[in-house]
């Protein structure tokens, strides 16, 4: 399955990898306000760790995830977030969301415990698809409104993204159709310079773009690391959004082992990959970056090319790392004006939720059956209505728990015990 090829032939193909998972990936600290040095960084050497603990044998990038959007949006919210009215610099709330990630990594590493334990069958069996799609479900409707806060400022700019990203993924071919985010953001990028260059600018009076930071930025610098900061009520927000990135990850390995032949569930075994997958999410928690998660449109890269050797793979996480320590190169990002990333965020977030609802379809849940029924409603009216329903608290010890923050935790223990305690039907 390694199959040989020279170094310059691998670097070449690590930069096809590297452009399908960068334009998810930066937009992931775009959204959430966390670093795009640290991210890429993250992102790199815990891919490296990834392949470290899969003994080198699986070709899967591990990008920033956008599961635990929710997440950090409920901790670090200035107006309806866990800290809102507290004083308290906006690093701070970040801190303790990252603080959040690195214990979220840690469920990966009892999982995988789990795994080692009981088997792989058995373990599939506590998190079936009608658990864990209702949960994807539930953050691609949670994360729509803001998708429509950062389009606001600017409706051109949004609408012209999405645009482009819908001509790209529907119509594109090849790398076109791989990369339609990263063109969405570039084709409205190019169209923010000609309209600042005629003097234009957004509706509320603010210039569309503003290159002051860049321009005082150097080439090569260190990142702003982030050390942790932890919280009882921000772990609890931030947990749950594992279940999901873990259904995930064993989804990537399934479709990997199809499309390479080799069962990767089996040999290095899921125990590890889901430890190295853990171990990531653990570093990038404790340095500042957002949880990680293994990229589908690498997966897709892999299914295209028929290039299964790792290695290419690795050089894209170099590349990360290398683009990491350009302290300039994220100045250009943070250029990208927010009414863009709204924009590429309105297929961002659907998808998120069309992907709950097309692991329904593939897994052949019958919804007819009361049990599957049950369970997918329950989850989804106790999710989305604590969310969006009345503030409701009650006290852990002297900490004040906001119920309305854990709506998608409760989602998930409720989606649990509905599964273990409700008869399955015959027939």
């Amino acid at each position: 399955m390694n199959q040989k090829m020279s170094y310059p032939k691998i670097a070449l193909l690590g930069l096809q990898h590297m452009f399908a998972m960068f334009g998810a990936t930066i937009l992931v600290p775009l959204l959430s306000g966390l670093s795009v040095q640290t991210t890429l960084i993250s992102v790199g050497i815990g891919t490296l760790i990834f392949h470290f603990f899969a003994k080198g044998r699986v070709p899967a990038f591990l990008g920033s995830s956008f599961a635990f959007l929710v997440g950090i949006q409920l901790i670090t919210d200035p107006y309806t977030g866990l800290f809102a009215g507290a004083d308290m610099p906006s690093h701070y709330k970040l801190a303790y969301a990252t603080g959040g990630i690195l214990v979220s990594g840690f469920v990966y590493l009892i999982f995988a415990a789990l795994v080692k334990l009981i088997g792989t069958k058995k373990f599939m069996k506590l998190l079936p698809p009608t658990v864990t799609a209702p949960t994807v479900i539930l953050i691609g409707i949670m994360l729509a409104p803001f998708a429509i806060s950062q389009s606001s400022n600017n409706l051109v700019l949004a609408l012209t993204t999405l645009a482009i990203v819908i001509i790209c993924s529907s119509y594109g071919k090849g790398i076109i159709k791989l990369t339609p985010i990263l063109l969405g953001i570039g084709g409205a990028y190019i169209l923010a310079l000609i309209m600042h260059s005629m003097g234009i600018t957004n509706p509320d009076g603010t210039a569309i773009l503003n290159f002051a930071a860049a321009a005082e930025a150097n080439i090569v610098g260190l990142p702003p690391f982030m050390m942790p900061r932890f919280n009882i009520v921000a772990i609890m927000i931030m947990v749950p959004f594992a279940l999901a990135t873990i259904a995930e990850h064993v989804g990537d390995m399934v479709a990997l082992s199809t499309i390479t032949g080799e069962d990767f569930i089996e040999e290095p075994g899921l125990a590890r990959t889901l430890l190295g997958d853990g171990v990531a999410s653990m570093f990038s928690g404790f340095i500042g970056g957002p949880a990680s998660t293994t990229y589908g449109e690498n997966v897709g890269v892999v299914a295209l090319t028929k290039i299964f050797n790792p290695r290419v793979v690795m050089m894209a996480a170099i590349y990360a790392t290398i683009l990491g320590f350009s302290p300039l190169f994220a100045q250009i990002i943070y250029s990208v004006p927010t009414a863009i990333i709204g924009g590429a965020s309105f297929m961002l977030y659907g998808m998120i939720a069309a992907v709950g609802i097309r692991n329904l379809v593939e897994a052949k849940i019958d919804v007819s059956k009361t049990k599957n029924l049950t369970i997918i409603a329950i989850m989804l009216v106790t999710g989305l209505g604590l969310r969006f329903g009345p503030r409701i608290t009650f006290m852990l010890g002297t900490t004040e728990v906001p119920i309305d923050r854990l709506g998608i935790a409760i989602a998930v223990v409720v989606g649990v015990v509905l599964n273990l305690i409700l008869p399955d039907e015959k027939g």
